[in-house]
């Protein structure tokens, strides 16, 4: 088929667009910046594309909370074009302050696309401040925990850079992390050579407990660092993939002896032969 089309959807305060469609580009696509307001203005703008992806930054400052104020854009008058955009199976990828916005536009936890009345889960999971208080920044290693999603297939574990001051998932109801696990939406985890060996003995790398810093930097449950939605073709997650693109990004890259590419091109990378 044709190159896949990627609307980079960028808002006042996004400031990762630029390096993420150059992943998009780099992976094969053809990346757009689409600023709010041009698909405010014409929502019906969205159906030319087949990947959306929401970048990270601090969306409107972040004044109301991380991502409150552009996932309200998304699920106010957006919200119908959201909702062909899902029934028409293409894809949607949330970065940092995009996996915020996402989230609680309700794109994560959809139950029933096509039923808009089904009541979801969005009210019910949300990312909040990390358990140590501030603004962390700090390269992570990251387990693939879903065979469910997209943009994952064929990863296991890879390193990634994070920064921010809200990624810490929490649950309104903690009973519902089972769901959630059961559904396969439990897509990445941080991870460690400590995490490692404790799935050695439980079998289960969402299941080992909580994890302290460095090797989960925002305390976040069930050391969480993404979530993909029941189909596999919505993703969010805290850390920066497109800040990876090149072995020569990682702050080891001599002394590990690295060469090539990063190991955040290939999330961008199944996005796009997902469409071939």
């Amino acid at each position: 088929m044709a190159t896949p089309r990627v609307c980079v959807l960028r808002a006042p305060g996004t400031n990762c667009d630029v390096e993420t469609a150059h992943a998009f580009e780099l992976a094969g696509a053809v990346a757009d910046r689409v600023h709010l307001y041009r698909l405010l203005e014409d929502p019906n703008r969205l159906a030319q594309y087949q990947i959306l992806c929401v970048p990270g930054g601090f969306s409107y400052g972040d004044d109301l909370g991380a991502g409150i104020i552009f996932s309200r854009q998304l699920r106010g008058q957006l919200n119908e074009a959201m909702r062909h955009f899902l029934m028409a199976e293409k894809l949607i990828l949330g970065i940092c302050n995009g996996f915020q916005t996402i989230l609680k536009a309700g794109l994560l936890m959809r139950r029933g696309i096509e039923n808009p009345t089904e009541k979801n889960w969005e009210d019910q999971v949300t990312l909040t401040w990390n358990s140590n208080g501030r603004y962390t920044d700090r390269w992570v290693r990251l387990k693939v925990t879903s065979s469910n999603s997209v943009f994952l297939r064929g990863i296991d574990e890879f390193d990634v850079p994070m920064a921010h001051a809200e990624g810490r998932i929490v649950l309104k109801d903690p009973a519902l992390l089972e769901t959630l696990r059961g559904n396969s939406q439990l897509a990445l985890c941080y991870w460690s050579d400590k995490a490692a060996e404790l799935v050695r003995t439980s079998g289960d790398a969402t299941r080992i407990g909580l994890l302290p810093e460095p090797e989960n930097p925002n305390g976040s449950l069930a050391n969480i660092a993404g979530l993909c939605d029941i189909t596999g073709r919505v993703l969010g997650l805290m850390p920066h993939p497109e800040r990876y693109l090149f072995a020569t990004q990682h702050p080891q890259w001599t002394r590990k002896g690295l060469r090539g590419e990063g190991d955040g091109i290939r999330i961008f990378r199944n996005a796009v032969s997902w469409f071939a």
